[in-house]
């Protein structure tokens, strides 16, 4: 498999409540934005894949455990690894971390979608085969 990726993450006063804790649902953005870097690092980026080959990565599962709440103006680093692929689906494995500490894990299956019929397909072999180097 592709090598994990590490991106930093810095929280800002819109990604907290009144007492300087992240939403819940902020976290969701993190992973997200990691699985973007990580396209983007080995050569593909969603626009081009829209636009070239009418495919997009739609979210069909995530699990997110919480264990330490994230806060104002911490640094953090979210981890992103690829656990599977498996014809129309990427199974990612993400950390986000303070320091060593983590914070949040999320296992989330991206699912690959022919955007004119809103149906999966195969995942690209080049873009597999990035993945898999």
């Amino acid at each position: 498999m592709s090598t994990q990726q590490t991106i930093p993450i810095r929280i800002y006063y819109e990604d907290t409540d009144a007492g300087g804790v992240v939403y819940h649902a902020r976290y969701l953005h993190f992973f997200e934005r990691a699985r973007t870097e990580y396209l983007r690092s080995i050569g593909f980026t969603q626009q081009v894949l829209l636009r070239e080959q009418q495919i997009a990565f739609v979210v069909k599962s995530l699990v997110i455990d919480y264990k330490f709440p994230a806060k104002l103006d911490d640094w953090l680093f979210v981890e992103t690894e690829i656990v599977a692929i498996k014809g129309a689906t990427i199974l990612f494995k993400q950390y986000l971390k303070r320091d060593t500490d983590v914070l949040s894990m999320a296992d989330v299956k991206v699912a690959c979608v022919d955007l004119n019929k809103m149906k999966p397909v195969a995942i690209p072999e080049e873009l597999k085969a990035a993945f898999l180097k």
